[in-house]
This record gives structure tokens, C-alpha cells and sequence, in this order.
């Protein structure tokens, strides 16, 4: 068994530990209700970006001629972009985000992809595809819980460039969809080529049922076509952008969710070794009162 001075050291180990977890759950808390603030105001504008690109596609009549929606025969070169943290202690965030990159690495191959790449967003999903000596064409890192509208361009801008250089000819990006503060779910959605569902979308389809839009004719200049082939960059720096705000804010969660556990777990622990101690502590006394009492008998 081990001494009181042994266990009381370790209670003591673990308390200062649980100081840390709870720490790190209350900053997670505090980062989360921003994060939060910043999805709800981003998808109403994400949502009436779609509803506007499908009023052009329909008023262009014709949508050849543009790159982004260039729909190649044979998917010879494809990129997965696997968005996940900068820092652990997120419990199961990060590996699940990389197990569905790896099934969808997978699919792509067995649907005709020559060669499949890697695109990192987020210092652990890098790590990780290092260490595993897996093909990564880019990193970005160093702005996942705070992701900024540029942060998601220079992405978008890096896999635009490759794309119509016909370097890649389908890229996928997997991202984890804040749900709740105890629920996310991992998300993957086809970037480029746009899908042509994307800018087809019904004009009387409802996607949020508390959120109405106006369904009156629009007129573009100088013609819908046109307007068209410049809004899908914004489309795609948009919908980058809020896969990276859905990735932060789901992190967040998981890390508050993986902290309050650790710290409940401590106070566990805290309670079984007091209760070791305590049965060391007796243990002693009696110990000693047994010693007493034998010393005594051997004097009468």
C-alpha cells in the first residue's frame, strides 16, 4: 500500500490539474458564445448567396465557359482538404476529422482519382499527415479558432490557382459542423468544381423554415452570365470561410466537453485517493496503537 505521503502527493497533482482543465473549459465557454455569434450572422448571407447565383444561372441560360464550374471527364489529380485544430485537448476532434479524410482520400481513388493529395488547415491535421508520410501538397495554420474572411481567401486563392492550371481537377474539404456545444458533426462538401446543384437550387426551396427571402426578379448588369462568373470566387471564399467558422466553433465545443469531463474525472479521483489516504491514515493509528499495546504486555 502506498504511504499517506505518496497519496497525498498525488492528490495534490491531480488538483492542480483539475485547475488547468477548468481553466481551459471556462476560456473554451467564453471563446464559444463569440464563435457562436459569428455562424448565426454568416449564414443568412451564405444562404442568400445561393439563392442569388441560382436567379443568374437561370437568367444566363448557358453556364460554359467558366472555369470554376468546369466539370472534368476524369478526375486524374484530386486534393482533400482536412480542416482541423492548431491544439489538442479537443477529445476526438481532430481524429475524426482525419479518419473521414482518409475514407474520402479512399473513395476518390476507387472512383477513377490517378492521384490524391492532401491540403492541411490546422497545425495538428499537418502533424498528423506528416508522421503518417502522407502526400500534402500545403499547411495553413495558426488561425484555427479565430478564422478571418482573409485567412479563408488565401485558401480559396491557393486551390483556385491549382484548379484552373488543371494541377487538380477535384478538390473535397472536410470539416467538422458546429451542431451544439456537445454535438458536432463531420462535414464534407464538394469545392470545386462548384456543383452544378449549387447554382441550380429550386427558387421555391425553403432551406431555413424560420428565415423567409424575397423571391422578386432580379436584374443584373451587365448580364446575369457575367455576374455570375464574379460572384463564384466570393461563393467559394464564403463557403471556405464558413466551414472554418463551423470548425472553430465545433473545436471550441469539444474542447469544453472534453475539459468539463477531465475536470469531473479529477474530483473522481481526488475522492477515491482522499479515501486511500484515509484508510492509510487509520491504517497507521492502528498500527501504532498495536505496537502500544504489545510494548505494554511485554512490561507487566
Amino acid at each position: 500500500m502506498a504511504s499517506q505521503r505518496d497519496i497525498k502527493r498525488r492528490i495534490d497533482s491531480v488538483r492542480n490539474t483539475r485547475k488547468i482543465t477548468r481553466a481551459f473549459e471556462l476560456v473554451a465557454s467564453a471563446r464559444l458564445r463569440r464563435a457562436q455569434e459569428r455562424i448565426e450572422a454568416l449564414r443568412p448571407y451564405a444562404r442568400a448567396m445561393r439563392r442569388l447565383m441560382a436567379q443568374a444561372a437561370r437568367q444566363s441560360g448557358s453556364l460554359t465557359g467558366m472555369p470554376l464550374l468546369d466539370e472534368r471527364p476524369e478526375v486524374g489529380r484530386a486534393a482533400v482538404v482536412v480542416i482541423t485544430g492548431d491544439r489538442g485537448l479537443a477529445g476526438a476532434f481532430n481524429v475524426n476529422i482525419l479518419r473521414r479524410g482518409y475514407q474520402v482520400a479512399g473513395e476518390l481513388r476507387a472512383d477513377g482519382a490517378g492521384e490524391v493529395s492532401y491540403v492541411a488547415v490546422g497545425k495538428k491535421g499537418a502533424g498528423t499527415l506528416r508522421f503518417r508520410e502522407l502526400p500534402t501538397d500545403r499547411v495553413f495554420q495558426g488561425f484555427s479558432t479565430e478564422p478571418t474572411f482573409a485567412d479563408a481567401h488565401g485558401v480559396v486563392e491557393y486551390l483556385v490557382s491549382r484548379f484552373t492550371e488543371g494541377e487538380l481537377d477535384r478538390v473535397t474539404v472536410v470539416y467538422n459542423e458546429f451542431k451544439s456545444a456537445l454535438q458536432q458533426q463531420v462535414t464534407e462538401e464538394q469545392l470545386l468544381p462548384v456543383p452544378r446543384q449549387v447554382i441550380e437550387e429550386d427558387e421555391d426551396e425553403e432551406t431555413e423554415s424560420e428565415h423567409t427571402f424575397s423571391k422578386a426578379l432580379a436584374f443584373f448588369e451587365p448580364d446575369a452570365k457575367e455576374f455570375l462568373q464574379q460572384l463564384l470566387p466570393t461563393y467559394l471564399d464564403t463557403t471556405v470561410y464558413r466551414a472554418l467558422l463551423e470548425s472553430a466553433a465545433a473545436e471550441l465545443g469539444a474542447r469544453r466537453t472534453a475539459m468539463r469531463n477531465a475536470s469531473d474525472n479529477a474530483g473522481t479521483l481526488i475522492g477515491d485517493l482522499t479515501l486511500a489516504m484515509n484508510r492509510a491514515r487509520q491504517a497507521a493509528i492502528t498500527q501504532e496503537i498495536l505496537e502500544v499495546v504489545a510494548g505494554a504486555d511485554a512490561l507487566s
